[in-house]
């Protein structure tokens, strides 16, 4: 089956700081991977690269076998690549539905006068369908200000996909939720994209999240891959424990337990 996602040779340089280094990448249909690394490895630079947020300084991504290096990310969006950043790009004076249906507006008709669109019963009830298909309909009437962080985070996803992409990227979709919140978040989010079989690459520094969600890891380390293979070979890798989760976090063994530490 062809890649649904290649990139190659990525390089991504800020003055004399080159922050990815020659990366190769490519994703399946239906993949889930998950991205870990510390602090300046790369992970957001080259997410923003795969998303037409950065030009990289040399390298190509294709998508669906064609080139879209450098491609801006509303044309990137409309070839089927969503995008959902660490903060939520919401309106907090607005509703849930509210922020949906502006999303859904800007699909079917951007030319249109916004407050026209609000109007319509037929993207009212549409903005409520994909609520309820993240399981936030509940919220649908809220103030985004006056909701749990996570059910915003839920939110922010769900508008980053009303388009039904082949590609979802995630940065860092727990960070900022409460313990409490992060597994209930994951799981609706995961399940939501795996139902549609979408193909989803997420940054997390949560490794249970990881380990738990993920079908494949890729590890960076200074620009760089340093491991790329399922979960039980990825957090097993010396060079992983050495860099990125510490002597003190068990690997997976072979049967997907952890390992004595």
């Amino acid at each position: 089956m062809t890649d649904l996602l290649h990139c190659t040779g990525i390089q991504c340089r800020f003055g004399d700081f080159i922050a990815t280094k020659g990366i190769d990448l490519s994703v399946k249909h239906g993949e889930i991977v998950g991205i870990i690394g510390a602090n300046g490895a790369g992970k957001t630079t080259l997410l923003n690269i795969i998303s037409g947020y950065l030009k990289p300084t040399a390298g190509r991504v294709m998508f669906r076998g064609t080139d879209v290096t450098g491609m801006p990310p509303r044309a990137l969006a409309r070839r089927g690549i969503a995008r959902s950043f660490q903060v939520p790009q919401l309106f907090a004076s607005g509703t849930a539905r509210e922020n949906m249906m502006v999303a859904l507006s800007l699909l079917v008709d951007p030319r249109s006068a916004l407050l026209r669109r609000f109007s319509d019963r037929g993207l009212f009830d549409k903005a409520q369908r994909l609520l309820e298909d993240y399981r936030i309909g509940e919220h649908a009437d809220a103030v985004v200000a006056h909701i749990p962080q996570g059910v915003r985070k839920l939110l922010d996803i769900a508008m980053a996909t009303c388009a039904s992409p082949a590609l979802v990227l995630l940065d860092e979709p727990t960070s900022g939720v409460s313990v409490d919140e992060k597994n209930d978040l994951i799981s609706r989010l995961i399940e939501r994209l795996r139902k549609t079989s979408t193909s989803v690459i997420f940054i997390e520094h949560d490794m249970e999240i990881v380990r738990e969600y993920a079908s494949r890891v890729i590890a960076l380390y200074d620009g760089r891959i340093i491991a790329d293979g399922d979960v039980a070979e990825v957090f097993a890798d010396r060079d992983v424990v050495r860099y990125i989760t510490g002597a003190g976090v068990a690997p997976l063994s072979a049967d997907g337990c952890h390992a004595p530490a």
